[in-house]
């Protein structure tokens, strides 16, 4: 395997970085994935990647997690490997397209993180460091000035954006009290844009904050309102799932309920 990829050094600040399993696994992921589109023989089928896809069984994954650990370090049970993987896509960093015979992972947001990281970018980076060192200082600069721009925006949040940046901080504290106090004005733009730019509704955002620091999984990975505005849709399809299923779960208990009324 050759070629290299992108990693940010916010990945330190990250809950998954605590998580030695978790971290393996995810740069697996990474280093697993195709720089460019391309086929791929599966047996007797051809599957078609896209940048930041490749293709995966759970055989399979578990000997790339196993590779070159000693023997006490090692995951046996293939299936605990897979339950990591779909972990890492409920914590949206990626997604699983399963198929009968393998399944399909997708980096969510390569294109963003990865982009001019391919294997030929690995030469040109020796042959002309000079120049890909300024590229790379201008676009840093470019994304300075962008950051500026957002903060000093006209756009002011309103009283219900500062509400919210503080239920989620008083909600945080109540499950960890030893949480450091986030900057209140920065939350509250960022619910600001969940608002305006988003179209979210406050009563949206605020059973979201209210469901998520109740959640065992969530209350551990929602820790700011950017990763609520990057979770926005995949909680929504969760939470209906669940209440889809409670709901079934209830016409189950009536109905054996009727039946033994019945007898």
């Amino acid at each position: 395997m050759v070629g290299w990829i992108k990693l940010h050094r916010k990945i330190r600040s990250n809950p998954i970085f605590n998580d030695p399993q978790l971290l393996r696994l995810w740069l697996i992921c990474l280093t697993e994935a195709s720089h460019t589109e391309r086929d791929q023989i599966v047996g007797r089928q051809k599957v078609k990647l896209k940048p930041g896809e490749f293709v995966t069984g759970r055989f399979a994954l578990m000997d790339m997690y196993n590779t070159g650990l000693k023997s006490k370090d090692r995951v046996k049970g293939e299936k605990t490997i897979f339950r990591w993987l779909e972990q890492l896509q409920e914590m949206g960093y990626l997604t699983i397209k399963k198929t009968n015979k393998f399944s399909i992972v997708s980096i969510d947001n390569w294109a963003i993180y990865q982009d001019g990281a391919s294997e030929n970018d690995n030469s040109l980076t020796i042959k002309r460091p000079s120049n890909d060192h300024q590229k790379t200082t201008n676009k840093n600069v470019k994304n300075d000035k962008n950051e500026k721009k957002i903060n000093n925006s006209r756009h002011k949040y309103e009283p219900c954006d500062m509400e919210n940046a503080n239920l989620l901080y008083q909600k945080i504290l109540e499950n960890n009290p030893q949480a450091k106090k986030p900057n209140l004005e920065k939350w509250a733009n960022d619910f600001r844009l969940i608002r305006q730019i988003d179209k979210r509704t406050d009563e949206q955002v605020k059973y979201l904050i209210d469901w998520t620091q109740q959640d065992t999984f969530w209350k551990a990975n929602m820790l700011s309102p950017a990763s609520l505005r990057k979770q926005f849709d995949r909680l929504v399809v969760i939470i209906k799932s669940s209440h889809e299923a409670a709901k079934r779960k209830t016409a189950v208990l009536n109905e054996k309920e009727f039946d033994l009324t019945d007898d």
